[in-house]
């Protein structure tokens, strides 16, 4: 099969949901957590990225505080994905929905900086211009939006939701099903550290499924066990 054709028949749509990602919300923008922390990086609260690992007892006050603050799990996730033999062959969408209902368009040939560091100031320009670079072709831009606005945008009619108490089957299976109804395909792997999605997410599921009943999976493993299986039965590895 030639890789045009591949294209067509065969893109996948793959969605980083309910990410723990955002600015530090105003109510702890006076916490002294959150003030050294962005006086020590010369920049407002308001613009710097919500951290666990540096506002832990700030988040504390926090509503739904469990699933919030883990900027690290996009980045991972988006490393992996960017990275696959399917991003490199066109045959990849990614999309990032996060908690607070935005989404992250992302370019196929963007390249996220390895740097944590690096990659949380990319973010922060990004929540603060609307897309990065902030003039020209953007590589990744920003709106506010539903996941389910954002399924209607990309044309997916057919949603495999990853989840813990989803029904159990193999990763394969799952590809295989994924591939069946590409185009119009697409996967949500929840990008938060703890809980669960929430009831508004699951009724967009066609299927949930779960791949592993141990205790649960790091975002990035999913991902990676995902595409990986995808890119061999493509013939691509």
């Amino acid at each position: 099969m030639t890789t045009n054709r591949l294209r067509t028949q065969h893109k996948l749509k793959l969605i980083l949901a309910e990410a723990a990602l955002e600015t530090v919300p105003r109510e702890i923008w006076g916490h002294p957590a959150v003030y050294k922390h962005a006086r020590r990086r010369g920049k407002p609260p308001s613009s710097i990225l919500l951290d666990r690992s540096v506002h832990h007892h700030a988040m504390k006050r926090l509503p739904n505080a469990e699933k919030r603050g883990r900027p690290d799990i996009v980045h991972v996730a988006l490393l992996e994905a960017l990275s696959s033999p399917l991003n490199k062959e066109g045959l990849l969408e990614v999309y990032i929905h996060t908690l607070n209902d935005y989404v992250i368009f992302v370019d196929p040939s963007t390249r996220i900086p390895r740097n944590y560091n690096r990659f949380t100031g990319l973010i922060e320009q990004l929540f603060q211009e609307g897309q990065v670079p902030p003039q020209g072709k953007p590589l990744l831009w920003i709106k506010p939006m539903t996941l389910r606005r954002l399924l209607e945008e990309i044309n997916a009619s057919y949603v495999i939701l990853l989840a813990e108490d989803g029904e159990n089957k193999q990763v394969r299976e799952i590809v295989a099903e994924a591939l069946e109804n590409a185009p119009n395909a697409a996967i949500i792997v929840g990008a938060f550290p703890h809980g669960d999605f929430t009831p508004e997410t699951k009724e967009l599921a066609t299927r949930v499924y779960s791949i592993y009943r141990g205790n649960p999976l790091e975002t990035w493993t999913v991902v990676s066990h995902f595409l990986a299986l995808a890119a061999d039965m493509l013939n691509l590895i």
